[in-house]
Parts: C-alpha cells; sequence; structure tokens
C-alpha cells in the first residue's frame, strides 16, 4: 500500500468525522444520548450575567420577583437568575417587558416555587406566569398547592403555571396541582424530560407546543362520575395554528383517564411513540360539554405501546397516524425550533 494511497484515505476518514461532529442536523441539536443539563444550557446561552436568589442571605436576593425586578426592561441579552435549593414560597411574574431570562435551578427536586390560590380565573390562580418571550426554565418545580375545592365552582382552578409567551422552553422542571395544571396559554412552547401531574384538563390551553419524554401523571378525581382528561387543547379555528404534540414519554396514574376532550371547535393533539398506562380509558378521547360536530377535531396518535395503547374501541373520529404523517407532529420543526431553542432532542 503506498503512501500516497494511506495519506488520501486518512484525510478522507478525516474529512467523515468532521461532517458527523458538525452536522447532527442543525448546530444546537444534540443526539438523544446526551442529556440537556444546566452546564450545555448555560454554555448554549453564553452568557456571563448571573443573578444569585438564596433563601438564606448568601447571594444578590432572597426571593424570586425582586431578582426578576431587577433586569432591565427591554432587556435583549440573556441573564441567569439562579435559584439555589429552596422552596421560593411566592407567586412569581415575568412580565413582557423582561425579555431573555433563564431561571436556572438545583433540580426539580431541590428548587421550587410554590403557593396555594384558587380562583374563577385561571390566570389569577398561578402560581407562576410569564408573559415575556425568550424565556428558559430548569430543574425547577412549580406548584399551586390549593387544596382540591367543590367541582365545578371557583375554587376549582388553581393553575401551577400559566405561560403566555413566545418562544419559552422548559428542560427538566415539574408542575404541580390537582385541577388545571399547566395553562399553555398562547405561543411556541418546548417542554422536555417535565413531570406534569393532575387530574381534569390539567394541561389546557392554545400554545403549539411540543412535549418530548415528559411524565404524565394521573390523579384520580373523586368529586365526579365522569373520567378525567390529560388535555383540552383550544383550537378555535383553521387559521389558528396551536396544537400539543406528546413525543415519547409516559402517561401513568390512577383511575381512569382520556387523552383530551374537545375543547375548541378544531382541538388538536397528537400522542407518539409514548407509553400509556391502562389510566388511559378504552374510548381514548372525549367531546364531552363541547357541542360541535367532531369533523375538524385532530385527535391522533402514532406507534404508542403500552395498554392503554389499545386503539380498538377508540373515539370515531381518532386518527391513527402513519409514520409519514407522523414526521410532521414529531419534527422539533413543528414549533420553528432550529430557530429559536438553545438546544433541543
Amino acid at each position: 500500500m503506498s503512501w500516497r494511497f494511506c495519506r488520501t484515505m486518512h484525510l478522507a476518514f478525516a474529512a467523515i468525522v468532521a461532517v458527523a461532529i458538525c452536522s447532527p442536523g442543525c448546530a444546537n441539536g444534540i443526539s438523544a444520548e446526551r442529556v440537556i443539563d444546566s452546564p450545555l444550557l448555560t454554555e448554549k446561552i453564553s452568557t456571563n450575567r448571573t443573578i444569585k436568589v438564596d433563601l438564606n442571605g448568601k447571594g444578590d436576593f432572597t426571593s424570586v420577583q425582586e431578582a426578576i425586578n431587577s433586569v432591565p426592561n427591554g432587556n435583549s441579552q440573556w441573564v441567569i437568575i439562579h435559584l439555589r435549593k429552596g422552596v421560593y414560597r411566592e407567586k412569581v411574574h415575568v412580565p413582557k417587558d423582561k425579555p431573555y431570562i433563564f431561571l436556572r435551578g438545583n433540580g426539580r427536586g431541590r428548587t421550587a416555587i410554590a403557593w396555594s390560590q384558587s380562583s374563577v380565573d385561571n390566570k389569577a390562580s398561578a402560581t407562576f406566569t410569564v408573559e415575556a418571550n425568550h424565556f428558559i426554565a430548569f430543574g425547577i418545580s412549580f406548584k399551586n398547592e390549593a387544596p382540591t375545592g367543590v367541582a365545578y365552582t371557583s375554587q376549582n382552578q388553581s393553575v401551577a403555571a400559566f405561560v403566555g409567551a413566545d418562544m419559552v422552553a422548559f428542560y427538566h422542571c415539574a408542575f404541580f396541582s390537582t385541577h388545571n395544571t399547566l395553562f399553555d396559554y398562547k405561543g411556541r412552547h418546548y417542554y422536555d424530560n417535565c413531570y406534569i401531574q393532575g387530574s381534569i384538563d390539567f394541561i389546557f390551553g392554545r400554545g403549539r407546543s411540543l412535549f418530548r419524554n415528559c411524565e404524565i401523571f394521573v390523579l384520580q378525581d373523586k368529586r365526579i362520575k365522569i373520567h378525567g382528561s390529560i388535555t383540552a387543547q383550544n383550537r378555535g379555528s383553521p387559521q389558528d395554528n396551536s396544537g400539543f404534540v406528546f413525543v415519547e414519554g409516559k402517561v401513568y396514574g390512577i383511575g381512569g383517564v382520556y387523552l383530551g376532550r374537545a375543547k375548541g371547535a378544531y382541538s388538536t393533539v397528537v400522542f407518539a411513540k409514548t407509553y400509556l398506562s391502562r389510566t388511559i380509558v378504552p374510548h381514548g378521547w372525549t367531546d364531552w360539554s363541547y357541542h360541535g360536530g367532531s369533523d375538524h377535531l385532530f385527535h391522533a396518535e402514532y406507534d404508542c405501546r403500552g395498554p392503554g395503547a389499545d386503539t380498538s374501541e377508540r373515539a370515531r373520529w381518532a386518527k391513527q397516524l402513519t409514520e409519514k404523517e407522523a414526521a410532521y407532529w414529531t419534527s422539533i420543526d413543528f414549533i420553528s425550533g432550529k430557530d429559536w431553542l438553545p438546544v433541543w432532542l
């Protein structure tokens, strides 16, 4: 074997390795084997501006809200607000004029924002509210600890988080409430490896959101005879491009529940490659309390597994997607994520 041939082969191999390293689909996309953790997110947003919040007074602030208030109005550069371990008992609001905040906790089992409030107004009850574009949270639990009230009354709305902005991402976070847990109101959102717990309509709104590898735990609501539902997606017209897509992850819990119920005429929800336990009732989907027809509902599944994934008794309008059809919904392009996410799987 000649020296020239060996050198040529060496250069070709180097080129192949360079392509493999530099082109995973996009600069910030990573392989499924790698975990999206706090150091990686910090590296990707590339900032050295950090505000520390510590309950014991060893940071810049002891209150999450005070730290957020310190960010200048019209902020245009990423700033990290690091919440050290502890339970921050306060309502927190990220207003519209404070974008580019990275709220970084020490892990959802160690850092929590908790409050206890019910209201006839879902938004008013929320423990955490974000209305600023370009927001990231990592490693935080958001909890509304209001006791379960009387069904169909104002004591029944107890939101853990209200997400009402565009380009918002939650990584390794958790959302706790007994009812109406996550108000995914509007905008493009990405939930990665999150835990969401609730009983009835506990992921609701009209966001355009991708939930990747999330854990959904169902609580049984014994106050009522009807089954609860995980989602209540409120797409109201063909011009509205909202929808909830769940890729991978698992659904389990106590009692029976629907994957979703129709909240709007064009309600759009997809579960793909998700483990569904026996907590999913055979009918799968419901149009309870919705008085329109089912012609425009888009309630669909693709390649799900587990005892709750049996589709033989599904609602008549439920769809089973082909691989080609599912590709559109399960791609990060569904939320144009390559344009704004710091990192994704």
